[in-house]
């Protein structure tokens, strides 16, 4: 059923007559005839009863119309839709986060995104790597802050940043004052850190299973303010993104031994239609991060494994 022929078809049925229909539409009466016939073969119903001179509805007739003008309501809709987007003046993207990326790199990208593109929503799931992956691979978020590797075949990621991760002490702790700290002084120490999913959480397993010294973890959390707020109180000592410790004048952060840095990029399903709203976000982060996603040299140190 085209939406062409139904509009012919609303329209004869307000004027109802063929003639007053063509005039309004601007269309050969004999289109007009021919669309409405092969409309009513497509449908193996009579629509209008032709018997006198003007077009009369039949049954099935006022039946279809209702129908036609729901349809007809709902195309429009979807147009105007379309061209809202088109012109980005609405639209929606969903995207998950890393809580350390969305502290210390998102507002400001947020700020000068609403700038930009006042009228386009910014939806955000805070979610380990691990968990945004899947979120990815299931179609809940259209974006996704990811661990960045250049051998990634599952899903299409584009390099943003490269930081350096960084041990977190209060003032007063033995290690403060140091130039740099190794994983095992690290594991030595009770640990206030991110749950499951977080590449800070895999390093530390990953340096526990290889030096055998087991990781002494007292708390979780996902809420990074409070997590700040137990190293400062020395309840325990954590890992940040050093971006996320620059300006802090409490929080003590020491580097580690050799440096570790985390490699982020922004990912999306691989063969999958992305909306002009989430590709205007991936073009606009990518440009907002253009230069800053080069590896660390090797000889400085290991790069995350997240």
């Amino acid at each position: 059923m085209e939406v062409r022929k139904l509009q012919h078809f609303v329209e004869v049925a307000a004027a109802g007559s063929f003639t007053k229909a063509s005039e309004r539409l601007h269309v050969a009466q004999p289109a007009i005839s021919k669309s409405i016939q092969k409309l009513e073969e497509d449908l193996e119903v009579t629509l209008f009863d032709r018997s006198e001179k003007s077009a009369i509805l039949t049954p099935e007739g006022r039946v279809l119309l209702r129908h036609a003008h729901a349809i007809l309501e709902r195309v429009e809709e979807a147009r105007h839709e379309m061209r809202e987007l088109r012109g980005l003046q609405s639209g929606e993207v969903q995207i998950g986060l890393p809580s350390m990326f969305s502290s210390a790199y998102f507002p400001p990208i947020m700020k000068a995104f609403r700038e930009d593109y006042p009228s386009l929503r910014i939806n955000v799931v805070e979610e380990g790597t691990v968990q945004i992956r899947s979120l990815l691979e299931q179609k809940k978020v259209d974006l996704g802050i990811i661990a960045y590797d250049p051998e990634e075949q599952e899903l299409d990621v584009d390099p943003l940043l490269t930081d350096e991760l960084v041990v977190c002490f209060p003032a007063d702790h033995p290690l403060a004052g140091r130039n740099r700290v190794t994983l095992q002084q690290v594991l030595a120490e009770p640990l206030v850190l991110f749950k499951e999913g977080y590449f800070q959480r895999k390093l530390l397993e990953e340096a526990s299973a290889a030096s055998g010294l087991p990781q002494k973890i007292i708390f979780t959390t996902n809420q990074l303010s409070l997590i700040r707020s137990l190293v400062l109180e020395g309840v325990g000592v954590t890992l940040f993104l050093s971006m996320l410790t620059a300006g802090d004048p409490q929080l003590r952060a020491v580097p580690l031994d050799p440096p570790v840095y985390v490699h982020l990029g922004i990912g999306r399903r691989r063969h999958t239609y992305l909306s002009i709203a989430s590709r205007t976000f991936l073009d606009f982060l990518k440009r907002h991060f253009a230069g800053s996603a080069s590896p660390a040299p090797e000889a400085s140190g290991r790069p995350s494994t997240t």
